[in-house]
């Protein structure tokens, strides 16, 4: 788990043009103001203030990337999005960053997965619903993608169990964690995953002794040649 927390500022940006190519697994943090996703961000890699989050929800509009890699060797990256849906953001402010993170999510390349935060108490709303259409096509691509419902600590078992059972159903193939800041519930299921969507284990590849032997040259093969 210590390669989560070996994560370090890399740089920001306002638009998607300004962001560096990278040339290594991205993995994209996104979810509406509020649902806890700089919390999640900061537990998961245990630096408290890492991941900034504005004491006035939906103000922080750039993308923000943190390199991960121990030795100081980058070998993914974490794309903090803005967050989106807070009321006092003006109109015009909405539809710019919304379209900066739809262009983002479709066509960034490199993107390997995609972390969706919620609070369970909402469930998937109107724009986390748009959000995963815009993003299905890549998951049926070979996307990876993630829903966190976060602050699970204030919820029951039985309520856990059960928004659990309905967001698995409109995951849209992606995978479901419960997870909670306070409670360290989910935090090392999370990390685990992003390691290995980090960290992909590729076939092994055959060696020559378990290479098949080639076929016994037949009575035919013989007068052919």
């Amino acid at each position: 788990m210590g390669w989560m927390h070996t994560a370090r500022f890399l740089t920001t940006a306002a638009q998607l043009h300004h962001l560096p190519p990278i040339d290594v697994p991205e993995i994209a943090f996104v979810g509406r103001s509020n649902a806890g996703k700089s919390t999640c961000i900061n537990t998961l890699t245990q630096q408290k203030q890492l991941a900034f989050a504005s004491k006035k929800p939906g103000r922080t509009q750039h993308i923000n990337l943190f390199s991960l890699g121990k030795q100081g060797v980058t070998d993914a990256v974490l794309a903090d999005l803005p967050g989106y849906g807070y009321a006092a953001v003006s109109r015009s402010d909405k539809v710019r960053w919304q379209q900066v993170m739809v262009n983002y999510l479709v066509s960034r390349p490199g993107l390997t997965g995609i972390v969706l935060l919620c609070d369970p108490r909402l469930g998937l709303t109107e724009l986390d619903e748009a959000l995963l259409e815009v993003v299905r096509p890549r998951v049926e691509e070979g996307l990876k993608f993630l829903i966190v419902l976060t602050k699970a600590d204030k919820l029951t078992r039985a309520e856990q169990a059960k928004v659990l059972s309905i967001t698995r159903l409109n995951a849209g193939g992606g995978e479901v964690k419960m997870f909670s800041a306070l409670k360290k519930q989910g935090v090392d299921e999370v990390a685990q995953l992003l390691w290995q969507w980090a960290h992909p284990v590729l076939p092994a590849p055959v060696a020559a002794d378990d290479a098949p032997e080639p076929a016994p040259e037949t009575p035919e093969d013989s007068h052919s040649n």
